[in-house]
């Protein structure tokens, strides 16, 4: 090979290598290229979020959610986070399994499109837009709101309406650039800067514990925290980016451009901000509640300062400290605004001082923000609670939902987002509360014209008595409560929430009870002729029976209505002069009117002008006829030595109860020792007295133990060994029983037997003393079973039949609305002894009127959840049957004998009262009942030694017209109840005087309900 050949080629070589060279460096250059590329769109698309806006607001057009009727197939529930579990979100689920029982469907509920359902699987908070403000609303009737609990209390509804420096400011400290126009598109949820700088951080703290580890959070992202966070707190990164991601995706709701989004995260964030908690308040939440709870402010005065350049330089200063003191307390709340509120006050300085140099605020603000000292209000500074008197519906309502969806607290009820549309009519409940409260004073009962006869006295002073008014509409299938008031200024509800002796209506419950008994009777025996009716056994004091089978055999209609009105015209004596035998003992009654004294009077005119005498002999009669139910059966037990022991055994264990309970109250709380003194006290002061008391309550007590007892129960007394000792050997515990041990001592037995067992027992409950004293109950009463006098015996069993027949009548009572578990065992429970309730005596007079069907009260309608989220549920009451409690004979021949008693009866003043516009009288009726109960004392012989007046009550339970019904109650406590002498015609004259007030709802019978 010659030189050029070599020169040639090498040539070749280097022309092959210098396109490989070319490529190398332009890969190289390619890289550069592209990372300076992705560089740069990071920085573009982390400065303008240009990418982000673009695909996250067409992913946004499609979270969405629509409210459609029935239950939802496609909605989640949040499970977690406080504005979900303080609005009750969280707990709707439960909420439907709570109201289904009652009667509640979910009528509507919202449905998540797929897309939203999909991010909350994810595990993603929904986006939406959220409330700032929610709470409890009450709607009446019409829908007009009544009561209206919001929370946080004051906030801010536009962003126009925040003061620019307040907004201004929370961007310098929280976001910079939050507010900036441009770009337009940016994302607020994510500070790449900040967040850079907390994952750098996060990782220093790694090799550096006490390096500090400041959050990348943006406002966006705290708000998602302290909302809907576990507990409001980040608990890990992959909570941070749940937060984040959640942000990003509510911030692109309204398309790419977020600017308003922006404006809404500084409005949302001052709303609802967590500001700690204070007594008598609460939890709070938002900058304006925060500066009316800690600082004492009007929140419109400080915006009013804060939008008002020309403002008195110093009152602005501080306005604008203690605002921006609640911006930066946020971090610490608990900290700075409870425990060292003076360093709240150096960090506010320090932040003035950066806010003035970055020129957020002038110079001259700055100054004299910086001279102002924060200071916390002492108390909380709100406004009075309106008084109870105004708030009866609400109270009652918000009572009822409560116990609806078993919430136990009125503060978690409150906060709710839950709107409720109620049966009460606003209007007609604020009148009526009006008049109670007026008559009250002596020109308002003078105005309705309450001085007089059996009403007050001239002088008297009606403020002491309370009046209690509740009135029901039945329509469709429910009778509907339209007013429940009273005039009373505290929440307790007389209406529902007391048991009172209401008196002579309780002969509404008797006559009822009479006529169920005739029905009863009819049903049996109306289908035999004369000679089966002939052969039928009576008890020998069994007369409605006789007197029915007597009407049966005679009657040419057999059919039930005909023998009910005959059983209303039944004669009974109205004569007071007989003592009768009930509840354990003689007792007396008298007629309010002597008048009646001396004559016979029919059922219905008993009735009719509440003749006290005609009803305790009627008692007397439903309660012979119970107690021999099954036929004979009083003398089957009087004849049956098995049945006799049986039943005295009844009575034993039934009355030495009482004895046990009576003695266990008396002593329980004491000390062993103050208990076993005190008896030994009340032993008579023989030694051998003393001594059986002592080894009653402690048999296994040491001669030692004994002696020492003895000699502290007799002071002073000379007591030789010999004696102590013969004393223990001859009353020892296995020488007498314990009926003996009590004779001995001249104590009850029961009473030596509980101070032992509470003695060996402390601790135990009545429950476990009842139940562990069976067999001393027995033995105490074993002198009983072993007696000769069989009259004893015959006594006490009738005394145990008549409780069985006590007992049968309470549980007929309860079928019709009786609110108590039992009766007083006396026929005294005819006249009102045994209490009752004002609204239950609504329930019973609106069972009549709805010819024997019972229907449902009701007080509420629906209940509508989370209104505008997706959330939303509405739960509305189904109309319901209704249960047939008594046959509609009674009710229709009962009818007229109510309204007997306006007609010419004790209801007499309301005659005319109610009338249509046109002049076409309503029909009206009802019962009156006067109360009087005494706490009394009584001698051994059966004298009365001292009474005193306890409460009176004046009670008037009504119908007017076909649909209206209801109770009208006066009642006053001791002790100022012994000042009264009123009857029921009080209350039945205010009834009277109320007409104006009740007419416009009961005259309006094609009145339309409102849609719910």
């Amino acid at each position: 090979m010659n030189l050029e050949d070599a020169t040639a080629g090498r040539r070749a070589v280097t022309f092959l290598r210098f396109p490989v060279q070319i490529r190398r460096r332009s890969g190289r250059i390619l890289i550069v290229f592209a990372m300076a590329a992705l560089v740069a769109a990071g920085w573009c698309e982390g400065t303008t979020s240009w990418v982000e806006a673009r695909l996250l607001s067409r992913y946004d057009r499609n979270l969405r959610f629509v409210v459609s009727s029935g239950p939802s197939p496609a909605i989640a529930f949040p499970r977690s986070g406080p504005y979900d579990t303080n609005f009750g979100y969280r707990f709707i689920p439960v909420f439907a399994r709570r109201l289904a029982p009652e009667g509640f469907d979910i009528a509507a509920q919202a449905r998540m499109s797929p897309t939203m359902l999909s991010v909350v699987r994810m595990g993603l908070y929904p986006p939406y837009r959220e409330k700032d403000q929610a709470g409890l609303v009450l709607r009446d009737s019409r829908g007009a709101v009544f009561y209206e609990a919001r929370f946080p209390d004051s906030v801010y509804r536009t962003f126009q309406s925040v003061p620019p420096v307040l907004a201004n400011t929370l961007a310098y400290i929280e976001d910079r650039h939050l507010l900036d126009l441009h770009p337009a598109t940016r994302n607020p949820a994510v500070s790449w800067g900040r967040f850079t700088r907390a994952l750098f951080d996060q990782a220093r703290h790694l090799f550096e514990p006490e390096a500090p580890t400041p959050g990348g959070s943006t406002l966006a992202t705290q708000i998602e925290k302290f909302r809907h966070s576990p507990g409001g707190y980040t608990a890990n990164g992959a909570e941070k980016l749940r937060q984040m991601a959640s942000a990003s995706l509510w911030a692109y709701l309204g398309g790419p451009d977020t600017t308003a989004a922006r404006q809404r995260i500084v409005v949302d964030y001052l709303n609802t901000v967590p500001m700690s908690a204070r007594a008598g308040v609460g939890s709070i939440h938002g900058l304006r509640d925060g500066l009316r709870v800690w600082y004492g402010r009007d929140p419109r005065d400080i915006d009013a300062l804060l939008q008002t350049p020309q403002a008195a330089l110093p009152a602005r200063a501080l306005a604008y400290k203690q605002a921006l003191s609640l911006m930066i307390a946020q971090r610490a709340p608990t900290y700075y605004l409870l425990r060292d509120p003076q360093a709240l006050d150096r960090l506010t300085n320090r932040y003035l001082v950066r806010l003035g140099t970055s020129g957020i605020i002038r110079p001259a603000l700055e100054y004299a923000a910086l001279g102002q000292v924060l200071r916390i209000a002492p108390t909380q500074n709100a406004p009075p609670p309106p008084p109870f008197v105004a708030q009866k519906a609400a109270t009652a309502t918000r009572v009822r939902l409560a116990q609806l969806l078993a919430i136990r607290d009125s503060y978690v009820l409150d906060h709710l987002d839950l709107s409720a549309r109620t049966t009460i009519d606003a209007s007609t409940q604020r009148a009526v509360t009006m008049r109670l409260r007026a008559v009250t004073t002596r020109q308002g009962a003078a105005a309705a014209d309450l001085f007089g006869h059996d009403m007050l006295l001239p002088g008297s002073d009606p403020a002491h008595i309370r009046f209690a008014f509740t009135m029901y509409e039945h329509v469709g299938g429910a009778n509907l409560l339209r007013v429940q008031t009273d005039s009373g200024d505290r929440p307790f509800d007389l209406n529902q929430g007391a048991r009172l002796n209401l008196g002579s209506t309780a002969k509404l419950r008797t006559v009822i009870l009479y006529l169920q008994i005739v029905t009863r009777l009819h049903d049996r025996y109306a289908g035999l002729d004369s000679a089966a009716l002939r052969r039928v056994v009576v008890a020998p004091q069994d007369p409605i029976k006789s007197w029915a089978l007597a009407y049966l055999e005679t009657a040419r209609d057999r059919s039930l209505k005909p023998m009910l009105q005959a059983a209303l015209h039944r004669t009974y004596s109205g004569n007071p002069q007989e003592a009768f035998f009930t509840g354990g003992g003689l007792q007396r009654f008298s007629n309010f009117d002597p008048v009646d004294d001396h004559a016979m009077h029919t059922v219905a005119e008993g009735f009719q002008h509440s003749i006290n005498l005609v009803f305790v002999r009627l008692m007397r009669d439903i309660v012979r006829y119970e107690m021999d139910r099954s036929p004979d059966l009083a003398a089957k037990v009087m004849r049956n030595p098995t049945l006799r022991i049986a039943y005295l055994k009844r009575f034993a264990e039934s009355e030495g109860a009482l004895f046990v309970a009576r003695f266990y109250r008396n002593e329980v709380g004491r000390t062993p020792e103050s208990m076993e003194l005190a008896l030994l006290d009340r032993a008579p002061g023989q030694p051998f007295r003393k001594a059986a008391a002592i080894l009653a309550i402690e048999p296994q007590a040491s001669l030692q133990r004994f002696a020492d007892l003895l000699h502290a129960s007799l002071p002073g007394a000379e007591l030789d060994d010999a004696l102590v000792v013969d004393l223990y050997r001859r009353y020892a515990p296995q020488r007498f029983g314990l009926a003996d041990r009590g004779f001995l001592a001249r104590v009850h037995p029961l009473e030596l037997w509980v101070v032992s067992y509470l003695v060996s027992h402390p601790g135990a409950t009545l429950q476990q003393a009842v139940r562990d004293s069976l067999e001393p109950r027995v033995q105490v009463y074993a002198w009983l079973f072993r007696t000769h006098d069989r009259a004893r015996q015959d006594m006490r069993i009738r005394l145990v039949l008549e409780a069985e027949a006590y007992r049968r009548i309470a549980m007929a009572w309860r079928r019709l609305g009786y609110p108590f578990e039992s009766v007083t065992p006396s026929y005294a429970c005819a006249l009102g002894a045994s209490g009752d309730r004002p609204a239950a005596l609504s329930e019973l007079i609106g069972i009549l009127l709805d010819r024997g069907v019972r229907y449902p009260p009701r007080q509420i309608e629906a209940l509508d959840f989370a209104s505008g989220t997706p959330y939303a549920t509405r739960f509305v009451a189904q109309p319901t049957h209704g249960m047939r409690v008594l046959p509609s004979a009674i009710a229709d021949v009962l009818r007229p004998v109510l309204a007997s008693v306006v007609e010419g009866g004790t209801g007499v003043r309301l005659r005319g009262a109610y009338h249509l516009p046109n002049g076409e009288p309503i029909a009206v009726g009802g019962k009156t009942g006067t109360g009087d109960q005494r706490y009394a004392v009584y001698s051994r012989s059966g004298a009365l030694l001292a009474s005193r007046r306890v409460n009176r009550t004046a009670t008037f339970v009504f119908f007017l017209g076909n649909r209206f019904f209801g109770t009208i109650t006066a009642y006053v406590h001791e002790p100022f109840a012994a000042r009264y002498r009123f009857t029921s015609a009080m209350s039945v004259q205010l009834l009277r005087d109320l007409a104006p007030d009740l007419m416009p709802l009961i005259a309006d019978p094609d009145r339309k309900m409102p849609e719910i």
